[in-house]
């Protein structure tokens, strides 16, 4: 697990190199999504589509909120070789026990904000099936984070991207009979095999074991970078979490349907900048010395990836909602135009987010999605009786708002740095 020697060490340089992996890996988690809910629309009416889909949401922003801030943290602050394994193992430890309780809690408060999936817990085994994929889901969230740390992300590409992916893909037809269930224990068997696949890579090439004891794992030392982190992830999640639900309870459930399959199309367009987000993080953790070069050089590549993307999305938007039939084209394609114009703006959001990330601004960046969580679920809540465009313009003025909040502190800090260095020369 040495970051700088073994057979895994590779040149300094190499954000290229991640980003291509971290996109492929989105992309071929996209594609293969792509074709599972193409392959869900064809045999589920679309009223048990916007039910499983608002649980898989629940499911993976659980998740989210289950890494504690661990996942940047073992990418920011690695612990030295001899404590690697005790460090990847306390936070997987951590990781899962706080799936099972937040997944757990959001069961019970169903009555309060998803009365129309209180099916889930009027069986035990149900409600035991959704908490153990909680903890699934959120464990492979964080042994992603191993793999990127390590600078191994090709491994992310075919645990996330071709074995959860196929996985999949051989369960729904087999599961139709279970109806909505049946949709959310095909994605749940994905993340099953996720994790198997993770913890097995991670033992034959980066030779990792389980030690829950080691000392020296520096995540004591970092606990407040990662509550810092965490508290920011919960607020960059609010909206993800609460939008849907605001079309499942404002719009019905085909609109619930609607808006997950434009909003996972975006997704894999906004996977360009979080991509490169996530490589220039790895890159400038593992070489603080070339941070301000690796910055300005993840800001033209996302300006250069995004721009085009975001074009072929809009101007293709009619063509890949007809896949999935029925009435998806015509419903969901004025929300995915929408989600397009968006993506620029997710692109300032995410570049500025992980700079505060590096510079330890964690301040202004709890400040930058506090200011997007408000505008995001307050505009949400205002607009969704105009119908579901109007739900993508608040996710956009979300995003903008809190990029520009986000833009500002770092402007702040580098006048700040400026004259710093200035004032000594003087007194010189």
């Amino acid at each position: 697990m040495a970051r700088h020697q073994g057979r895994h060490a590779r040149p300094p340089d190499q954000m290229y190199r991640s980003s291509f992996f971290l996109l492929s890996a989105t992309v071929t988690t996209a594609a293969l999504g792509f074709v599972f809910w193409v392959l869900v629309a064809r045999f589920y009416s679309p009223e048990q589509v916007g039910l499983a889909t608002s649980l898989i949401s629940a499911t993976s922003l659980i998740s989210y909120l289950s890494l504690f801030g661990l996942n940047s943290t073992l990418i920011r602050f690695p612990a030295r070789a001899e404590a690697r394994n005790g460090q990847i193992s306390q936070s997987i430890a951590l990781v899962a026990l706080v799936a099972a309780v937040v997944g757990a809690g959001y069961l019970l408060g169903l009555p309060l904000y998803g009365q129309k999936l209180l099916f889930v817990r009027e069986h035990l085994l149900q409600a035991g099936v959704f908490v153990l994929f909680c903890v699934f889901s959120a464990v492979n969230l964080l042994t992603d984070s191993v793999f990127i740390a390590a600078r191994q992300p090709q491994y992310n590409v075919l645990v996330d991207g071709l074995l959860q992916g196929l996985a999949k893909l051989a369960l729904p037809l087999g599961l139709t009979g279970l109806g909505v269930f049946g949709i959310f224990c095909s994605t749940g068997g994905g993340y099953l095999v996720a994790v198997a696949a993770s913890i097995l890579l991670m033992r034959r090439r980066l030779g990792f074991r389980f030690d829950l004891l080691a000392r020296g794992t520096r995540l004591r030392e970092q606990l407040g970078f990662s509550v810092a982190n965490y508290l920011s992830s919960l607020l960059n999640l609010a909206p993800q979490l609460a939008i849907p639900l605001i079309v499942l309870q404002r719009l019905g459930e085909a609109a619930a349907g609607y808006y997950y399959v434009a909003f996972q199309i975006a997704g894999l367009l906004n996977a360009v900048s979080f991509s490169v987000g996530e490589a220039v993080f790895a890159e400038a953790s593992y070489d603080p010395s070339r941070f301000r070069v690796l910055l300005r050089r993840s800001a033209m590549i996302m300006a250069a990836a995004q721009l085009p993307a975001a074009a072929a999305v809009a101007g293709g938007s009619g063509l890949l909602l007809t896949l999935f039939g029925g009435d998806y084209s015509a419903k969901a394609r004025p929300l995915l135009l929408v989600f397009a114009l968006a993506a620029l703006a997710v692109a300032l959001n995410t570049w500025t987010s992980f700079a505060l990330k590096l510079t330890r601004q964690m301040g202004a960046l709890v400040l930058s999605n506090t200011v997007y969580a408000v505008v995001a679920i307050s505009l949400a809540l205002l607009w969704a009786p105009r119908g579901l465009a109007w739900l993508g313009w608040s996710w956009a003025a979300g995003n903008l708002f809190s990029g520009l909040v986000a833009l500002v502190a770092l402007l702040a800090r580098r006048r700040a740095g400026q004259r710093a260095a200035v004032q000594p020369a003087a007194a010189l």
